[in-house]
């Protein structure tokens, strides 16, 4: 069959403000044929309903065997041995090994635990900003809350929460998360790209060796002891450890960033939130819906050539769900454009839905509502110190955050 020519879907514009295009592609009709930078063209799913409706279609898999050769030409970026030893986690599973693999960590994950570890996690988001330059008498202070808390604060509870060793913590490189952004073979970066994910494989096999040898009752020392007893394959143990060290903090980083941004455009809301810190758990899901992390959701993929919201879709092409455009959708959401601190119902998408609902979801909306908590409290007459101009989206295909963001303060509040 004849495809529609693609829409290119990259650029500095477009991951600076891409909910224009989206409002374009909602108004057309669901689904849209799409570019990205790799050159794989991919179905992109836009509007609230059609984005529900295909994240629980049982027609739908994830598993990469399942994508058709034009697909592999293209997005089989990451090498091998990497790809096979660190790309079959449960991103890439279906039913029902998904199901056995899912089980394994969803008991680190829960909100009763979250609960329990929670004054844990507000000691170390102050501990962080105690680090931070004090405003000296009559002046602001300035620093960068990307380095010195974004980036740092949700890796720190992860490492809590999996049972990742102090010197493990201390030796993660972050610059190693840069792997979940493709870089083609042909691109300058490429030996870079490829000495990341020798770097990150080499640092799970010495973790892996370091949990046998200690043992443990951990996430981590279970993942390890499930391997042992067979439960899991030595690639699906590293691809799952693979999956918690750069899943599991990364998109948590870009959250704060595109919270934190949406709240200095609005500084009334900010300061409303300051002043009452019981609005935040609303204003928290209202953050999730506005500006998403989780931009669109990774691939997916018909067994035959079938309809999808009146679209013919070709076997193994990739079909995407934009999370953010589901999320601004009018016929869901009222004024979606604005940003409504107090919003209620917001049954957003920003976790997705159906069986690849986040995890560690209840773990991420903790850690944004501690974050914000903070940052308010202790921080006061937050500003951004570079026209919004100037920020710097990062240009990873799936994920929206800054990768800086300058502020300056008054005088520091204290510490809880």
């Amino acid at each position: 069959m004849r495809l529609p020519e693609p829409l290119p879907l990259h650029g500095a514009d477009y991951k600076r403000d891409p909910y224009p295009l989206y409002a374009e592609l909602r108004a057309r009709g669901p689904v849209h044929r799409v570019r990205f930078p790799s050159g794989v063209c991919a179905w992109l799913v836009t509007g609230y309903d059609a984005a529900h409706q295909t994240l629980n279609d049982p027609r739908l898999g994830k598993h990469h065997s399942r994508g058709n050769a034009a697909w592999r030409a293209r997005a089989s970026i990451m090498p091998e041995p990497q790809h096979s030893q660190l790309q079959v986690h449960l991103l890439h599973q279906d039913p029902p090994r998904h199901t056995d693999m899912r089980r394994l960590i969803t008991d680190a994950f829960t909100p009763r635990r979250v609960a329990e570890l929670r004054p844990r996690f507000e000691r170390l988001a102050d501990a962080l900003l105690d680090a931070l330059p004090p405003a000296a008498p009559g002046r602001r202070a300035s620093a960068d809350l990307v380095e010195s808390f974004a980036a740092r604060f949700p890796f720190l509870v992860l490492a809590e929460v999996i049972g990742l060793p102090a010197e493990y913590t201390e030796r993660f490189d972050r610059d190693w998360g840069k792997v979940v952004q493709p870089v083609g073979p042909d691109d300058p970066g490429r030996p870079a790209y490829e000495a990341r994910l020798r770097g990150l494989q080499g640092y799970i096999a010495g973790l892996v060796r370091h949990k046998r040898r200690e043992g443990g009752t951990d996430l981590l020392s279970r993942l390890v002891a499930a391997r042992d007893e067979g439960a899991l394959s030595g690639a699906e143990l590293d691809s799952m450890i693979f999956q918690l060290l750069v899943a599991g903090q990364e998109p948590v980083t870009n959250q704060i960033t595109t919270a934190l941004t949406a709240l200095l455009r609005h500084p009334h809301h900010l300061a409303a939130l300051r002043d009452d810190p019981a609005l935040l758990p609303r204003a928290v899901e209202e953050l999730l819906r506005y500006d998403s992390a989780f931009e669109l959701t990774t691939w997916r993929f018909l067994a035959e050539d079938a309809e999808l919201h009146g679209t013919r879709v070709p076997a193994g092409d990739s079909v995407i769900v934009s999370l953010c455009a589901a999320n601004r959708d009018p016929a869901r959401f009222p004024a979606p454009d604005t940003l409504d601190p107090g919003r209620s119902p917001n049954p957003h998408l920003a976790f997705g839905h159906g069986i690849h609902f986040c995890p560690g979801a209840a773990l991420a909306r903790a850690e944004l509502h501690i974050a914000l908590e903070t940052l308010l409290r202790r921080l006061p007459d937050l500003r951004l110190a570079v026209p919004d101009s100037d920020l710097d989206w990062i240009p990873a295909v799936l994920a929206r955050g800054v990768s800086a963001l300058p502020v300056t303060y008054g005088s520091r509040g204290e510490a809880r």
